[in-house]
């Protein structure tokens, strides 16, 4: 009995103690001097001098600093990306019994909610997808096209803790996003006055779906789906975060799980082109601010990460208490 428990503490002082894991769901090419796509520029700020950790069933190696900031690309879509999020978390070489976690990564935005280049905290994730959809004209006519499923009440939303995003948003204030001008000029196609304006932090609703949904149709009905749970109003469309958040929610929790992401698209076509037009725009008519809205989110995210770091005595055993001016 001496010997296992020797082993089991030895077992224990070799995991990597994670303060904040970030988490991206593709990169476009190196993790540093092309391209840079959701990984990079966390990459290298945090882990530039780091060595990869292989990691059984994870889609890429991870990646940690002296400080207890590791990251990881987990994969795009649901499957791919909880599944390396599940390996990462089971995996021995980690301890994750007080991590943060920081989903982060590009997404989609309705034009009446936001713009290019936002950056979105979220306070709800929802899944697009738990539940029954029919063509609209097998329907009752202008009825909406979808129904929940029952027996997936426990995961088709997660409500992110308040505490947290308050921290989220008070750290973010200041941040100064970047912007570009044709990112502008592609907003001007559009009449709304939310897709029009500079790029800002935004707050709201998730919706995660293996489907890259387009049009106003099928943006309403996320909308919809967002008020059937009673969730706040839908700002992004992206495809991981309640997936992974289930796999957090049967391992580690979700007390310390936050969602980050950036606009880069609208969901859905200006009054002068159709949905299919916009799925497949022509040439120059695709939307800028990529490169400038995966360094937003980083400008911001950062800001997150840091301070976790720097006041870990105060952030170690939980969501300190956020004195409000």
């Amino acid at each position: 009995m001496m010997f296992c428990s020797s082993a089991q503490a030895k077992t224990h002082e070799d995991k990597i103690p994670v303060k904040v894991f970030i988490a991206a769901m593709f990169e476009i090419g190196e993790n540093s001097g092309d391209k840079a796509g959701e990984f990079q520029h966390w990459y290298e700020q945090y882990f530039a001098d780091s060595k990869p950790i292989k990691v059984t069933g994870a889609h890429s190696p991870v990646y940690c600093n002296s400080e207890g900031v590791c990251g990881s690309v987990l994969g795009m879509g649901k499957v791919g990306s909880s599944a390396s999020m599940q390996a990462i978390t089971l995996s021995p070489k980690f301890d994750f019994t007080k991590s943060y976690f920081i989903l982060s990564g590009v997404a989609g935005t309705p034009p009446n909610k936001g713009t290019i280049g936002d950056v979105s905290w979220a306070s709800w994730l929802v899944d697009y997808d738990l539940g029954h959809r029919w063509k609209a004209e097998e329907g009752e006519k202008g009825a909406p096209t979808f129904t929940p499923r029952k027996g997936y009440e426990d995961i088709r939303r997660y409500q992110l803790n308040p505490e947290l995003l308050q921290w989220n948003l008070h750290l973010s204030e200041s941040v100064s996003l970047k912007d570009s001008k044709e990112a502008n000029d592609y907003r001007m196609r559009y009449p709304n006055a939310e897709a029009r304006r500079s790029p800002a932090i935004t707050v709201g609703t998730h919706m995660t779906g293996d489907t890259f949904f387009h049009g106003p149709g099928l943006s309403k009905q996320a909308q919809y789906i967002t008020e059937l749970y009673d969730a706040d109003d839908y700002v992004i469309t992206e495809m991981e975060a309640a997936a992974i958040a289930q796999v957090l929610d049967r391992t580690v929790g979700t007390e310390r799980l936050m969602s980050l992401r950036g606009a880069v698209n609208f969901d859905q076509g200006h009054p002068n082109e159709t949905t299919l037009q916009h799925l497949d725009p022509a040439p120059g008519e695709t939307a800028g601010g990529f490169a400038e809205t995966v360094e937003n989110i980083v400008l911001v995210g950062s800001r997150t990460v840091d301070h976790i770091v720097n006041n870990w005595d105060v952030w170690a055993d939980g969501v300190p208490e956020l004195e409000q001016k």
